[in-house]
């Protein structure tokens, strides 16, 4: 049946999210942030797998941005038809981290300027808001993400849920799903139009004793086995 709630044999409703990063955006080697850029979305070869790997009769939403509706809209060209969302709501919740004066700076520049070492794995260290208009911290981001992700989780309990975002956005939820400190989630790699499914499950009555388990992070489905091993040796 049409948009039906799956529940588990022992009774539990089973709520799974697919979260799509956004494809590569050529921005020169600058930070972007939530600057709207366009994205290339020239690999069909990418997105035909994206799009055979995610279920069919999902809700699908987008952050704000035009990266990301580019993505969805791509991976619903090379589905042949079996991705038609009816609608797909945009959320500015669900942007990217806003790096305010920080955007448009070049990426290496910035990080020879910062003296940041690997550790830090971002460009920012986990609490410190980028400067200028609009400028948020990681927990800024975090407080955003998480509460529409509870109300979409509420909303369309037992669904399948596409989200195509970011790789901020998606940690965040990766922090959500893992309990713990939301920076711990800057270890997991989102790579352009990779797939992370998280799902949450709850007793049929007892919604408010959900708990998250992590299917899958960073899946490249166009990758071969051998290329996918070779590529996690690299990074």
């Amino acid at each position: 049946m049409k948009g039906a709630t799956h529940a588990t044999a022992d009774g539990w409703v089973e709520t799974r999210w697919w979260w799509v990063r956004h494809a590569p955006v050529p921005d020169g080697g600058r930070i972007y942030g939530q600057r709207d850029l366009d994205c290339d979305c020239s690999d069909d070869r990418v997105f035909r797998a994206v799009a055979g790997v995610l279920p069919r009769d999902a809700v699908w939403v987008t952050s704000d941005l035009k990266r990301a509706k580019q993505t969805a809209a791509a991976i619903h060209a090379a589905s042949g038809g079996k991705h038609a969302p009816t609608e797909m709501p945009a959320h500015k919740a669900f942007n990217e981290q806003h790096l305010g004066d920080w955007q448009g700076y070049d990426r290496l520049q910035f990080r020879r300027d910062r003296g940041h070492t690997p550790k830090t794995l971002w460009l920012t260290t986990g609490d410190e808001r980028a400067p200028g208009d609009g400028g948020e911290s990681y927990p800024d981001l975090v407080a955003r993400v998480i509460p529409l992700i509870g109300e979409l989780n509420a909303k369309f309990a037992g669904r399948q849920i596409v989200t195509v975002t970011h790789g901020g956005t998606i940690r965040a939820a990766i922090g959500l799903a893992l309990g713990g400190p939301h920076e711990i989630s800057h270890a997991f790699t989102i790579d352009n139009v990779s797939v992370t499914v998280l799902e949450h499950v709850h007793p049929r009555h007892r919604p408010e004793a959900g708990v998250w388990r992590i299917a899958t992070v960073n899946h490249r489905p166009w990758l071969t086995p051998g290329q996918a091993a070779s590529a996690a040796v690299l990074a």
